[in-house]
Order: structure tokens, then C-alpha cells, then sequence
């Protein structure tokens, strides 16, 4: 640890992460020294946000402690994936600007494609304002018996509306599946969001309790007991999203999932050629001591 870093004030680090109820922004807090073990955690935080695929990341590091700015690289990497993505993701910094890494994010040019904020509510503002008008469609319901049959209807009314009827019939399932998880695991109050996201949908459940959902084995047909159909929910999510998952929110969590319509397979590529790779967050980290 250099001289400067040892006289600034301890601050415990920690990645916090934590999304609007239909999972459409996500904002992650990054605080603590910037040493090789915070730049590992923020590394792996940050693909997996950037895996959710978000409309925007908004990146908070008002407590971060980088007197040297290392951690710049970190950020342009960041910002380099979520534009590759598609659609792309837009992502902000919130960096008070009196902290060195404002100034080396500025003199990197980084403020012309990856723009930096004082606050997060001046982020929140902004990104509000770039993103696309997007169709979505909201309810709220109990934790009732009925509750299952009006997601279904209205992931019917979206998938109609927008014109994609291929995806009916699967997101009915998945809405299903995640409506029916929430009632029997949290019995709280629900927001379901269907979203248009390109040519597919994304479907979000946030219920008021933060523990994950988690897939669990199917039981063995026993000669003299019913078969135990528990367990087959999350399957059949995993099975027709193409990714799915599930966020903290201030209140709870909010479980998503994501469904696009089939496409014709791509040509074999050519032996001689490799296939490209798709972009990801990683860099070389901190250059410091280890």
C-alpha cells in the first residue's frame, strides 16, 4: 500500500447492488481501498450485471478510495461491454469532482461516450432522459390463487399488442412459473413488468423478500408416494428464457427473465478461422502491490 493510500480514512469494502422493481436499472456501489481483492469483486459484479442486461448501470463511487485512479481502466472496460451489447446498455459514473479519478476519467476523454456525474440522482436523471420510450406494461397484484392467471393474461395482452405472438405462448409459462414461486416462497405484495426489449420481452416479478429463488432437485418416483413436482418451476424458466436471474431491490428482489424468438442457425464457420469472442469486463487490474 503506498504512503498516500495508508493516511486516508479506512472505509470497508464493499460492491452493493441493487435495481429498480422491473429490473430496467441497475445501480452499483462500489466503496473501500482500491486494491487487487476490490477489483476482483467489482470485476465479477460487473459481468454479472452487465449479464442481467439492464437498460442502464449506474456505477456509484463517492466511497471509493483511489488516490491514484487506478481503477480508470476498470470503468472503460465496463464501458466498452455494455456498448457492445445489444441493445447496448448505457452506463454512468458517479464520482465527486473533487476525487482524483474524476479528473483521470476526464483528461481519458472519457466524458465524450462514458458520462460522469457528482450524485447518483443526477445520474438517475440523466439516464432517464437517453433511455428509449419503452413499451411496458405493469401490474400489481396479492399473493392470491388468481394472481398467476392475470400475469398469463397480461404477458397475452403484451405479446399481441407488440406483435410478437411467438413468444406467447413461453412467456405465459415463465410469467406463470415466477408469479407462482413468488406466492408460495414470499406471500408478499407483487409487481409483475412486461417490457419490449428489441425483438424479444423481459418479464420481471419483484415481491418484498431478498432471498433468491434456487433451483432444487426434482424427488425420485417412490412405488408407494406421489411424484414431488416441485423443483420443475425454475426448469421450465431456465428452459424457455434465454437468461434469466434475479436482482436486489430496496425493498425485496426482483426476479426476471428475458425471451427472444428463435433464430435460423448461423453457417459453420470456417476450420481455419476462429470464431470471435464476445466483449467482457476485464482488464489487467491494479498495478499495485499485491
Amino acid at each position: 500500500m503506498s504512503l498516500s493510500a495508508a493516511c486516508l480514512p479506512t472505509k470497508e469494502s464493499a460492491v452493493h447492488l441493487e435495481c429498480d422493481v422491473d429490473a430496467s436499472v441497475v445501480l452499483l456501489t462500489v466503496s473501500g481501498l482500491w486494491d487487487r481483492t476490490l477489483w476482483k469483486l467489482t470485476t465479477e459484479r460487473l459481468q454479472k450485471c452487465l449479464a442481467e442486461h439492464p437498460e442502464a448501470l449506474i456505477v456509484d463511487l463517492t466511497d471509493l478510495v483511489d488516490p491514484t485512479a487506478l481503477s480508470a481502466t476498470t470503468w472503460m472496460a465496463a464501458q466498452r461491454s455494455a456498448a457492445a451489447m445489444m441493445p447496448s446498455v448505457q452506463l454512468a459514473l458517479c464520482i465527486p469532482p473533487a476525487l482524483p479519478l474524476a479528473d483521470r476519467m476526464q483528461r481519458l476523454g472519457a466524458r465524450d461516450f462514458l458520462p460522469v456525474y457528482a450524485k447518483v440522482r443526477q445520474a438517475r436523471v440523466a439516464i432517464a432522459s437517453r433511455l428509449p420510450l419503452t413499451e411496458r406494461l405493469v401490474l400489481r397484484l396479492n399473493p392470491e390463487p388468481e394472481a398467476p392467471s392475470l400475469a398469463r393474461n397480461l404477458v397475452s395482452d403484451a405479446c399481441q399488442a407488440w406483435d410478437r405472438i411467438e413468444l406467447l405462448h413461453p412467456g405465459r409459462s415463465v410469467m406463470s412459473e415466477i408469479v407462482t414461486n413468488a406466492i408460495e416462497h414470499a406471500g408478499t405484495e407483487m409487481t409483475v413488468v412486461v417490457s419490449l426489449r428489441g425483438a424479444g420481452i423481459h418479464l420481471s416479478v419483484a415481491d418484498g423478500v431478498t432471498d433468491p429463488p434456487h433451483q432444487i432437485k426434482l424427488s425420485r418416483v417412490r412405488r408407494d408416494q406421489p411424484l414431488d413436482e416441485r423443483g420443475r418451476g425454475l426448469q421450465v424458466v431456465s428452459a424457455l428464457a434465454v437468461a434469466w436471474g434475479s436482482l436486489p431491490t430496496r425493498t425485496g428482489k426482483v426476479v426476471w427473465a428475458t425471451l427472444q424468438p428463435r433464430v435460423n442457425p448461423a453457417p459453420r464457420q470456417s476450420r481455419n478461422r476462429a470464431p470471435r469472442l464476445p466483449s467482457s469486463v476485464r482488464n489487467d487490474g491494479p498495478t499495485g502491490p499485491r
